[in-house]
């Protein structure tokens, strides 16, 4: 996962230089390449500053440790490629992205949102071991981030990395909002001794300065992906 992760970054960084005509690239990389650390409390704020300890990954090998690692050290290549290149780079960190979707399939992270919804126990697993791992669940409309892909690339002022995410909160604060906005669905609130409250949040106070405003708050991202989910029929 890790090899390929960064040759496929170096092979299209490669093109690019050599193709002469590329002003600008921008890379989508991952909150998984920010925000997994071993700090403790609560109340961490992170932003582009900072970068996913890959010797904790590497060592500790915690469950899915291979998907943070490869985005971590493929970004860090795609910056040792473009400054030793020459190339206008800019990367944007996306949170877990829902909302619906113009693919056949529905995309797992659309599943691992909507799990609190639809009960599924494995992607319910899921979640919890997001928030215990990389410190919280972030979430991000994902017309959001393809929008702030066009206005980065578009906007002269931009450079270096961008945290793209709309929402910051917790498996428990998540169960609570959505028990709440769908009771029909009855969802689940009580989930023991596992963390109610979030680690850390991650800022994209960096993306606003520049001028982009998200469209969707969390409001919208889950009545529009509970409407998708009605659609393809997995949801009354």
């Amino acid at each position: 996962m890790i090899k390929p992760a960064i040759q496929g970054v170096h092979n299209v960084l490669k093109a690019c230089a050599k193709a002469k005509t590329v002003k600008r690239v921008i890379l989508t990389s991952s909150a998984a390449a920010l925000s997994i650390n071993k700090l403790n409390g609560t109340g961490l704020i992170m932003d582009e500053k900072n970068w996913t300890d890959v010797e904790f990954l590497t060592s500790e090998k915690p469950p899915t440790w291979g998907y943070p690692a490869s985005k971590t050290l493929a970004e860090k290549a795609a910056w040792k490629f473009a400054e030793e290149n020459n190339i206008d780079l800019i990367t944007v960190i996306p949170s877990l992205m829902t909302g619906p979707s113009l693919t056949l399939d529905i995309p797992s992270s659309v599943h691992l949102s909507m799990s609190l919804i639809t009960g599924n126990e494995f992607l319910k697993n899921a979640l919890k071991g997001m928030q215990m791992l990389s410190g919280s669940i972030s979430i991000t409309h994902v017309e959001d981030v393809c929008r702030a892909h066009i206005f980065l690339a578009e906007k002269e002022s931009a450079s270096g990395r961008y945290i793209c995410c709309a929402v910051n909160t917790s498996v428990v604060e998540l169960a609570e909002f959505l028990n709440k906005r769908y009771p029909q669905y009855q969802v689940p609130t009580d989930f023991g001794d596992f963390p109610s409250k979030a680690k850390l949040a991650i800022t994209s106070e960096k993306l606003i300065s520049e001028g982009f405003s998200f469209k969707y708050g969390i409001e919208e991202v889950y009545d529009q992906t509970v409407e998708y989910f009605k659609a393809k029929g997995l949801l009354n």
